[in-house]
């Protein structure tokens, strides 16, 4: 995987706790051993195709069923569910892989999964049901609906509707405090969204251009509340579920029963997690199977007028992404519409089909529905593990071998190459562009030769290995086997970004194509030596996380940043433009994913102890954190600011054990000295715990909540 692709592959990994926590998450794979394959159930009654229809198909369902189990023999994922439906018919339907770990509930059709960033299409549908009843213009400023919906910035009064369904209102990203919980559908991050936006700025003037955003999607959630007056979970059972017949789509609210869900497993763990709930419903907390995503697909297939009128749903299958800050028109697999990833989806577009897919990411499960709406045909993936780029190549594939056994099309089209690098002079003015470059995870660095030789480094991953691309006669750089190509386009705005054009082929799934401003060139900057100084003290430096609820995920997956100052781009912290001795901002405006999910940083002392706020979350310094005294019995306690409490773990007491006593509101996590979490209580049952040398331990609790330590001399 080249390094491009490490550092800025197009995901639509959704509810990540900002630019940080979005980055680890996006490195996270899942690696358990599938347990054999389960054979596919029939459909439902209600939507069964007659025999001649499952006849037709069986070449379709030896595929599906092939492809399936290659996802979780080979690419990581534990489980996974598939349909397709024909003009209102599931003609195809079943599963692979592992449920619950001790083999007791095997996976069926009815198993539900959590569908991340696919529940916008289900918000989308809501705004669009509200404009058809003229409760709804798109294009009135949001504030007329939501009167309490304030920034700090006064062009928040320009969003309108339009522009939370098409990625392009200016919000940051992500306010996702608290918002994604193992067995807890606390609504906080919902709740207290319109607050945490009034202390906000807008990256951006709203529409100038369209860039991933989960908040615009909690925003018009919000939104669909106040005008509807019903709230979001039960405007979409009265208005899209019930009228469907899709009785296996819940929420958090709905207090899904952990036996009816798919099992979710995580690398470090052995043993099955509790249920992940994305208290975020509108933006990524959906629950449902595969059949019934294919039902809720006949929407944007005029088959279901009486829910959404198809003016509604063509309109949200429009060309929203060509606002003037988008690459020029290329194979490419993210190209918005009204709610949707992609409105001309690759490969589709090669067989002069129009194609739309959304898909979802979170920490544990995914999902991606792709609907050919003209065909009258869709194709719904959802799974345990993996990635929703790997469920949409699935149903890619069941879609074309569909098309092929109808006799739609004749034979399936070639994978496509940019061709290998041709080889021709370099003009010297193409060695402008040699310079650091960001996105919203990072930063690389970029050197071009004379010769025509471009390498590409990575500051924050140093063990990855250069990338090399040549100069070809076309203008553009490629990689020698002609997968990708690279070129810089210097925008109106005045900023220069890298354009990386690609296909990537994933064997056994199929290929999907790339185009993208990938990245955005940064400029160096001198900084007053009071200003350096500070941050120097800083660099490297560890940070741990204080504020986020004793439930969360994120304490399973990354509970501490590490500060880390441009040596290569002098005035920088990560991709942030350092302002002052305790500020920086992110000033990146790249469309499509990769200038998404953006927050400054601002660090202050509170009685002698350094804090770093960032993306409205609270961190202390690893100075202040002191190892723990495992010597003897001893009390942990939360204080009344209902801030976590960290302890590190000193060689000498590595391998020792101690037992935690808490109550029901609280948890405790440790993590090695790699920083890798190898026990949270909110997963293990047991309560002795081996401490491993050099690592770490918080607890985590509403405020006056109480832990007994115990150690292991003392259990006998």
């Amino acid at each position: 995987m080249s390094l491009l692709r490490q550092l800025f592959k197009k995901t639509r990994l959704t509810f990540l706790m900002g630019a940080v926590l979005s980055f680890c998450l996006l490195m996270t794979s899942c690696d358990d051993d599938p347990a054999p394959a389960v054979t596919p159930t029939p459909t439902s009654a209600m939507n069964s195709p007659s025999n001649e229809a499952v006849i037709a198909f069986e070449a379709t369902r030896k595929v599906a069923l092939e492809k399936a189990e290659l996802l979780t023999k080979t690419y990581g994922t534990n489980s996974v569910q598939y349909a397709l439906i024909d003009h209102g018919s599931i003609v195809v339907s079943g599963q692979a892989g592992k449920n619950d770990e001790n083999g007791q509930k095997p996976l069926t059709k009815d198993t539900m999964y959590g569908i991340g960033s696919t529940s916008k299409m289900f918000t989308s549908v809501a705004v669009m049901q509200l404009v058809d009843q003229g409760k709804i213009d798109l294009d009135t400023p949001v504030v007329q609906y939501i009167p309490g919906f304030t920034m700090k910035d006064e062009r928040y009064k320009q969003i309108t509707p339009r522009m939370l369904l098409n990625h392009s209102s200016g919000l940051n990203g992500t306010s996702g405090t608290s918002a994604i919980l193992f067995e807890d559908n606390d609504t906080y991050a919902h709740d207290t969204l319109l607050k945490q936006l009034a202390g906000q700025t807008l990256k951006a003037d709203p529409g100038a251009y369209s860039v991933y955003c989960n908040d615009g999607f909690t925003l018009a959630e919000i939104l669909v509340e106040h005008v509807s007056g019903m709230d979001f979970t039960s405007y979409i059972h009265r208005y899209m579920t019930e009228p469907l017949g899709m009785v296996n789509t819940i929420t958090p609210l709905d207090s899904p029963n952990k036996a009816e869900m798919a099992g979710l497993y995580y690398p470090a763990f052995t043993r099955q997690l509790p249920n992940q709930t994305v208290n975020m419903i509108g933006a990524g907390g959906i629950y449902s199977t595969a059949e019934d995503l294919a039902r809720f697909s006949q929407i944007f297939s005029g088959e279901a007028e009486e829910v959404l009128s198809s003016k509604s749903a063509a309109a949200m299958a429009h060309d929203e992404y060509k606002t003037p800050l988008w690459p020029d028109d290329a194979d490419n697999s993210l190209d918005y519409g009204l709610g949707w990833d992609s409105v001309n989806l690759y490969p589709f577009s090669e067989y002069g089909m129009k194609a739309l897919t959304k898909g979802g990411d979170t920490l544990l499960s995914h999902a991606s529905l792709v609907v050919l709406p003209d065909q009258g045909m869709a194709a719904a993936v959802v799974s345990s593990g993996g990635h929703s780029t790997n469920d949409q190549l699935l149903a890619n594939e069941i879609l074309l071998q569909a098309l092929k056994e109808k006799g739609t099309i004749d034979e399936f089209k070639p994978e496509k190459s940019y061709g290998a690098p041709v080889k021709a002079d370099m003009p010297k003015s193409v060695l402008q562009y040699s310079g650091i470059y960001g996105a919203y995870n990072g930063t690389f660095r970029i050197d071009i030769t004379e010769g025509g030789v471009m390498s590409v480094t990575s500051e924050q991953s140093p063990d990855i290995p250069v990338q090399i691309y040549e100069y070809s006669a076309d203008g553009n750089f490629r990689s020698a086997d002609g997968n990708m190509m690279i070129t810089f386009v210097t925008e109106e705005n005045g900023r220069t970004y890298l354009w990386v054009r690609k296909y990537v082929s994933v064997p056994g799934l199929g290929q999907y194509a790339v185009s993208e401003y990938n990245a955005q060139k940064l400029q160096p900057q001198d900084l007053l030596t009071e200003t350096r100084e500070a941050w120097m003290q800083r660099d490297g430096k560890k940070y741990y996380l204080l504020d986020e609820k004793y439930t969360s995920t994120v304490y399973l997956v990354l509970a501490t940043v590490q500060l880390t100052v441009s040596k290569q781009l002098p005035g920088y912290v990560w991709e942030k433009r350092i302002t002052g001795p305790n500020t920086a901002v992110s000033e990146l405006q790249i469309p499509g994913i990769n200038g998404r999910d953006l927050s400054g940083l601002t660090l202050f002392t509170e009685e002698g102890v350094e804090y770093l706020d960032i993306d409205e979350r609270i961190y202390v310094n690893e100075d202040a954190v002191k190892p723990i005294n495992v010597a003897k019995k001893s009390i942990v306690t939360i204080p009344s600011s209902g801030y976590a409490q960290w302890y590190t773990i000193s060689d000498q007491d590595g391998g020792k054990t101690v037992k935690v006593s808490m109550s029901s509101d609280a948890s405790v996590a440790v993590y090695d000295a790699n920083g890798t979490c190898i026990y949270f209580s909110v997963i293990g049952d047991k309560d002795q715990i081996a401490l491993p040398a050099g690592g770490f331990m918080v607890f985590a609790g509403e405020a006056a909540a109480k832990f007994e330590i115990i150690p292991q001399q003392l259990l006998q």
